[in-house]
């Protein structure tokens, strides 16, 4: 039913190759720079440990930069037999203290930018994507989709009745309410997808390789999963039942221009989105608790 998309796939590759590249590089380095020092024996060799340190530090993963400088630690010593005897000269002291220091400082700054990173693209109420974010890793897979004729289907939905609640029950619970669908949604992600809150109650789904009937499979078990929920609302426990969702589906699946400009994968994803948000209108429309699904073509014109 689900196919995750080639373009994630390689995403995940490149990343883990990359890592395994910096990886080398770091061992490679710091063996060449303990040969350097065990012939030479001098400052300005021991300093370029410095290099591998910061390139751990920022670059992979948390505390690598700190194992690096630990392992310049022990590579240092090696070099210098001396110090095994414990004859340490003050410029040892401080020349070890400032390899265990840079580890630890470049990985607290990778890890404080990191951290930086996922706030600005996260949403705080749900935890899924902001707009930023969700468009960020979008277009990408826009292009990927394009270039490879695989398909790529958005879903927009939104809570039922979202102003009744507030209106019955006050503003508190429905922020909960929305709160509990965005983890609804981030649970039921199946791979590959991503999701973000639009903006108040809207949410906005990419499922990537997938065309409208496996995601209206995956939808419509979304949209069972949120009307079975019995939520807490304002710390009050509602019944299964008190929450629904309506869903609007749009596929592309046809890319008839094989070598767009770099504008156009924008325009490919805004179309989608339009499709997804009038099929939403339709299914609202409809009765709500529902879902409507249409194709779009090259233009970006949606078909039912």
């Amino acid at each position: 039913m689900t196919t995750v998309h080639a373009g994630i796939r390689l995403d995940a590759l490149t990343s883990t190759r990359w890592r395994a590249v910096l990886v080398l590089i770091v061992l490679v380095s710091l063996w060449l720079i303990y040969q350097l020092d065990a012939s030479t024996g001098v400052a300005p060799i021991q300093h370029l440990y410095y290099l591998p340190i910061v390139i751990a530090g920022l670059w992979l993963p948390r505390y690598a930069g700190l194992i690096a400088g630990l392992a310049a630690v022990v590579l240092y010593h090696l070099a210098n037999p001396v110090l095994l005897a414990s004859r340490y000269h003050e410029s040892d002291v401080v020349q070890i203290a400032l390899f265990v220091g840079v580890g630890v400082v470049t990985s607290k700054l990778a890890d404080d930018r990191r951290q930086l990173h996922r706030l600005a693209v996260t949403d705080d109420l749900t935890g899924l994507y902001n707009l930023r974010g969700f468009e960020a890793r979008l277009i990408p897979i826009i292009r990927s989709a394009s270039l490879a004729g695989t398909p790529v289907t958005l879903a927009v939905l939104d809570v039922d009745r979202l102003k009744s609640i507030n209106d019955v029950h006050g503003h508190l619970a429905g922020a909960d309410a929305v709160r509990s669908v965005g983890q609804i949604v981030g649970a039921w992600l199946p791979d590959g997808a991503f999701a973000c809150r639009f903006g108040g109650d809207e949410f906005v789904i990419a499922l990537p390789g997938r065309d409208l009937s496996a995601a209206g499979a995956a939808a419509e078990e979304l949209r069972m999963s949120v009307h079975r929920a019995a939520p807490v609302l304002a710390n009050v426990p509602f019944p299964s039942g008190t929450l629904s969702i309506s869903v609007g589906l749009a596929c592309r699946s046809r890319f008839l221009d094989s070598s767009p400009g770099p504008d156009s994968y924008a325009e490919m994803a805004e179309a989608l989105f339009r499709a997804a948000d009038q099929a939403l209108y339709v299914a609202k429309g409809s009765g709500r608790n529902q879902i409507h699904a249409v194709s779009v073509i090259n233009q970006g014109t949606p078909v039912s």
